[in-house]
């Protein structure tokens, strides 16, 4: 059986200008001079740099805006308000992650549908049960989420179907008022990661679902797809940076946002967009991280995910 963990766990630096007489002054200071206004630098040069956060460490450092980060070097699955391992499938390991530290594997067997997920809340939350990792009063409108995800040599099917989203959960029972999905393309462009937001709620913004997925309440805002082909053969096999960006329409206004970089280059964006109406009882308070193939993988293989980050502000790639 599949194991969900949701014990609460704690979180989540002019040079002088010389009195010049005569060429002569000039030139009896001059060495003197030279040798005053070089010594700073020199000290400079050779005192030892704070070292800068590497992909495997960068929790160890945390940037202004983030909300939460796990680069796995440490064990902080419990924080996870929910963590399906699915027997075993998706499992922290050594040696997996980003220049051989600490990640998250997923193994999917031939058929199987789903392998596992990382479920994180944020901010206001509609139920006790989600136990997000800050302090749970903060109404996030607009949200940056970041991993880096890679596929074993020779990967075959395309994106897997579902990788990430960001959702307004408004009840107890999982309705969701607006989510921003990241996953894989439809057949055709299945090598592609895309967007594909959801309104949850009316136009104006009364909610409408009643549950999770909820689909004849879902409200589809128009996909777009991503320029780079990130799961054909050329690109399998490789670490890549995926971050995408939601931001909330302001109440009554269609100008919300949803955009998509890979490896720090804009992939796809989405503007204009009504995510939820006036709806204001909540944020974005939830980002999934997931492993689920809509009709089975097409053989065993194995994916990666490592430095996972949520924050108010752009993320970018670790060094």
């Amino acid at each position: 059986m599949s194991v969900f963990v949701t014990v609460p766990g704690t979180v989540v630096a002019q040079g002088p200008r010389v009195n010049q007489r005569s060429w002569r002054a000039r030139l009896s200071w001059a060495p003197l001079v030279v040798a005053w206004a070089a010594a700073p630098a020199l000290a400079q040069r050779a005192a030892p740099a704070a070292p800068a956060p590497t992909r495997t460490n960068e929790c160890a450092t945390p940037r202004p805006g983030w909300i939460w980060c796990d680069d796995f070097e440490q064990d902080r699955l419990k924080q996870y308000f929910e963590y399906d391992d699915a027997d075993g499938a998706f499992a922290r390991a050594a040696g997996v992650g980003v220049d051989g530290s600490y990640g998250m594997r997923v193994r999917f067997t031939q058929g199987q549908v789903s392998a596992g997920a990382l479920h994180l809340a944020v901010g206001k939350v509609p139920a006790k049960y989600f136990r997000p990792v800050d302090a749970g009063t903060a109404i996030y409108r607009d949200l940056y989420w970041r991993l880096y995800v890679r596929t074993q040599p020779g990967w075959i099917g395309g994106a897997g179907y579902k990788l990430s989203r960001a959702i307004s959960f408004a009840t107890p029972k999982w309705a969701q008022a607006m989510i921003a999905h990241v996953w894989g393309g439809d057949d055709g462009d299945s090598d592609h990661l895309q967007l594909d937001p959801v309104r949850g709620t009316d136009g104006p913004g009364t909610l409408r679902t009643a549950g999770y997925n909820d689909f004849g309440h879902f409200t589809w805002l128009g996909r777009k797809v991503g320029v780079t082909p990130l799961f054909d053969a050329s690109h399998v096999g490789r670490w890549n940076c995926v971050e995408a960006h939601a931001k909330l329409n302001d109440p009554g206004v269609a100008n919300g946002v949803f955009e998509l970089w890979v490896n720090g280059n804009l992939e796809t964006r989405e503007t204009a967009l009504n995510f939820l109406g006036t709806f204001s009882d909540y944020g974005i308070n939830a980002v999934f991280f997931e492993n689920y193939w809509n009709n089975g993988a097409p053989a065993t293989q194995e994916r990666y995910f490592d430095n996972i980050v949520v924050s108010s502000r752009r993320i970018g790639c670790a060094q």
